[in-house]
Parts: C-alpha cells; sequence; structure tokens
C-alpha cells in the first residue's frame, strides 16, 4: 500500500494525480516567492549598501541556481526524485529563515546562494516528476497544470508580500520559508515513491471508469534510463527545447521582469501601481490559455503550438517596442502572456518526448537554459535601456523568441511521438 494521499480520489482526471499534486507544490513555492521578492532588495539595503550591491543579493540566487544546474541533475539521478525534490524545498526554507536572521550584509547573500543551490535541486526533482508520470498522450496537459500552479501562486503572492512587509522587513523571509515548508509538506503527502515512472506508451486498463482512468504514477514501473545528453543533442526536439527556453529566460525572466517597470514608469509616465496591473492582466491570460494550450500540443502536436507560442510571443515583444501609449503597452503585455501559456508547456513536454527516466542531467540542461537567459537577459535590456531605447531592448527580445519559432519550423509534424514508438518504427 502506498503510504500517501491519492489525489484522484479528490480530482477525476485522466492525468497522473502526483501532476495535480507538484502543482500544488508548484503554487506554495510561487506563492512565497511572490512575498519575499519585494523585501530582498530593501532588506539589504538595511545594511548601508547601495542599489548595485542589493541587486547582486537577486542576481546570486539566480547565479547559483545556473552554476548548480549540472550537480543539481546528477543528485536528481542519485537520490531519486521525490527524495531530491523534498531536499532542495528544505534547503530553500532553512535558507530563507536563515536570511531573515541575518545581521550582516555578508550573510544575507550568502544564504541567497545557498538558497539557489537548493532551488536548483528542486527545479530539476519537479520538473523531472511532471514529465515522468506523463506520456506523449498528455504531457502538455500535465506541464500546464504544473506551470498553472507558479502562475496562481504568482498572482496571490505580492499581496501577501506587501501585507508582510507591513510587519517588517524581515517578515516575508519567514513567511517564505513557511510557504516552502509547507511545499515540502504537501510533496510528502502526495506524491508516490519515486521508484519508477510512467511507460511511454498507456496501455488500456479493464475495469478503469472514464472519471478515473488508472494511471501510473511515479513508483508504479520501472523503465530503462533512456538516452545521454549527447545523444539527445543531437535531436532536434532537444536542440529546440533548449533554444526557446534560452529565450524564455532572456525575454520573460530578464527583458520583461527588468524593463516593463521602467517602461510603464519612465517612458508611460505611469504610477507604480499601474505596473502591477499590467503583470496582472498579462498573467491572468497566461493562467486562462495554459491548460488549452497543453491539450492543443498534446492533439494537434508540439509544431503548431510551439510556433503559436514563439510567434505570438514575438508580436507581442513588439507591440511593447513600439508603445506610445498605455494601452498598446498593456495589449502587448496581453499578447505576450498569451504566447507564454503556450512556451511555458511545450518546450518541457518535446524535452519528455525523448528523454529517459533518468534524466536528471538532462533536465537540468533544460532548467539551466532558462537560468542563463534570466541572468544574461536584465543586464543587457539595461544596457540597450541606456545606451539605445526601450525599442531596442524589446526589438531584441522579438527576435530572440522568433528565432525559437524558427527553429521549430524543424520540428516533425503531426502528433507527439514518444521515444518508445519511435524506436519501435525504426526496428
Amino acid at each position: 500500500m502506498r503510504p500517501s494521499l491519492d489525489l484522484r480520489r479528490l480530482v477525476r482526471t485522466e492525468l497522473p494525480a502526483d501532476v495535480y499534486a507538484m502543482c500544488g507544490v508548484a503554487f506554495c513555492v510561487a506563492l512565497g516567492f511572490g512575498v519575499v521578492a519585494p523585501a530582498i532588495p530593501l532588506f539589504a539595503t538595511e545594511f548601508g549598501v547601495d542599489a548595485t550591491a542589493a541587486g547582486a543579493v537577486v542576481s546570486a540566487f539566480a547565479l547559483m541556481r545556473l552554476l548548480s544546474g549540472l550537480g543539481a541533475g546528477r543528485l536528481v539521478d542519485w537520490m531519486g526524485e521525490r527524495s531530491s525534490l523534498v531536499l532542495g524545498l528544505v534547503v530553500v526554507a532553512v535558507s530563507s529563515l536563515l536570511a531573515g536572521l541575518s545581521q550582516s550584509y555578508t550573510q544575507l547573500i550568502v544564504l541567497r546562494g545557498i538558497g539557489g543551490v537548493g532551488s536548483a535541486v528542486f527545479g530539476v526533482a519537479a520538473v523531472s516528476i511532471v514529465l515522468h508520470v506523463a506520456t506523449q498522450r498528455n504531457r502538455g496537459q500535465a506541464m500546464s497544470i504544473y506551470r498553472s500552479g507558479f502562475l496562481l501562486g504568482g498572482i496571490v503572492g505580492p499581496a501577501a508580500g506587501g501585507a508582510a512587509l507591513g510587519i517588517s522587513l524581515r517578515a516575508p523571509f519567514f513567511l517564505y520559508a513557511g510557504t516552502l515548508a509547507l511545499s515540502a509538506a504537501v510533496a510528502l503527502l502526495f506524491l508516490g515513491r519515486p521508484s519508477g515512472a510512467a511507460p511511454d506508451v498507456e496501455p488500456p486498463v479493464e475495469g478503469a471508469d472514464s472519471g478515473t482512468a488508472a494511471v501510473p504514477t511515479v513508483e508504479e514501473s520501472a523503465v530503462d534510463a533512456g538516452p545521454g545528453l549527447r545523444e539527445l543533442l543531437h535531436t532536434i526536439e532537444y536542440q529546440v527545447a533548449l533554444v526557446t527556453n534560452l529565450a524564455v529566460g532572456l525575454a520573460v525572466f530578464g527583458l520583461r521582469a527588468a524593463v516593463v517597470p521602467l517602461l510603464f514608469v519612465h517612458a508611460l509616465h505611469t504610477s507604480d501601481s499601474f505596473v502591477a496591473w499590467a503583470f496582472l492582466a498579462s498573467a491572468l491570460v497566461q493562467t486562462a490559455l495554459m491548460l488549452p494550450a497543453g491539450k492543443w500540443s498534446d492533439s494537434a502536436g508540439r509544431r503548431p503550438a510551439l510556433l503559436t507560442g514563439a510567434f505570438v510571443s514575438a508580436a507581442g515583444m513588439a507591440l511593447l517596442a513600439v508603445s506610445g501609449s498605455v494601452w498598446l503597452a498593456m495589449m502587448g503585455m496581453a499578447v505576450f502572456g498569451a504566447g507564454g501559456a503556450f512556451l511555458g508547456s511545450v518546450p518541457a513536454a518535446l524535452v519528455g518526448d525523448v528523454a529517459g527516466k533518468r534524466s536528471g542531467t538532462v533536465v537540468a540542461v533544460f532548467n539551466m537554459a532558462s537560468d542563463a537567459g534570466a541572468v544574461v537577459g536584465p543586464v543587457l535590456a539595461g544596457f540597450l535601456v541606456d545606451h539605445g531605447s526601450f525599442g531596442a531592448a524589446f526589438g531584441l527580445g522579438a527576435v530572440v523568441v522568433a528565432v525559437a519559432g524558427v527553429l521549430g519550423l524543424r520540428l516533425p509534424a503531426g502528433l507527439p511521438q514518444s521515444r518508445v514508438s519511435r524506436a519501435a518504427d525504426s526496428g
């Protein structure tokens, strides 16, 4: 008997119960991050440092997440996904709790760096779990539901963060540690033991009703390790996934996060609060379209879904590049959110289509592509704004995302085909 609760009793769906558990984990993580993110630079300045040093505290987390990515992948392969997931969450939780107790700038930046290492482990384990319990028939939907947890948490988090900041600058760190502990509890309660993964081809199960199809969970079947990283680097699916994730990191986590607030406040002369409304509008559009986008990638194929995401996102960035009014910029944010609904699930689904079941390093490199874009994006965007214009920064983002779409034209047409199916066809 599995020592965990079964979410299939609560949610009648053909998707594995572990997908919904991971959605809950993602929601708690994003909720806490939304709480602590505004407090980090403000708390750093309490130690008498300038804005650059305060920004370095933010960068330390992302940089250590990037640098520890490969090690995190190997750890996940060695420890297993579920154990690594909980370990990563605990590391981030403890480091955040201690960061809130920091008595110096050095302590704060070191602890945030340690949190980045834990986040790398969590990120690889989380994506691996979702990809492995799903199949090519529902992998896009599974990733959409997982990503939706992050989006919903990101919407709720900033509001709770504002309330926590009203208490003290240390309070958001403690609240973040609490939400991470809750995430670990959700994983322990609802995830199955990680001794296997779902097969690439699901056989029908006699006696299963239409609402609770018996889909294997993370512990229910063991399969081969699959191709290695070097082999996957030669596949068009993995190449497209890496380039697209790099573009997402640069455009979404880099350009949009760093430049959009400056565009609205400095160029369009809106209030600071209006920036939050712009991000909320984009997040709501992305959340509403996330699950339909994932379903479409499963039913129509990865190529049309990725092309839609890339070129719609590029159009949104282009609107931001030429925006001369608040409402045109708001339209650009909404369009960019629509494209992000596709780019939030399809690249990871491509990785799942070609990777094996012990693929921590493969997922780690995939995550590192996004992390690299997130590290480089803000610096590059700031340079373009300082020495060029807002249009140049957003124009670069549009080009980068469009390049991912052009590369996506090389993807095979038709429904996603698993590695197992391709091997059978070739045999």
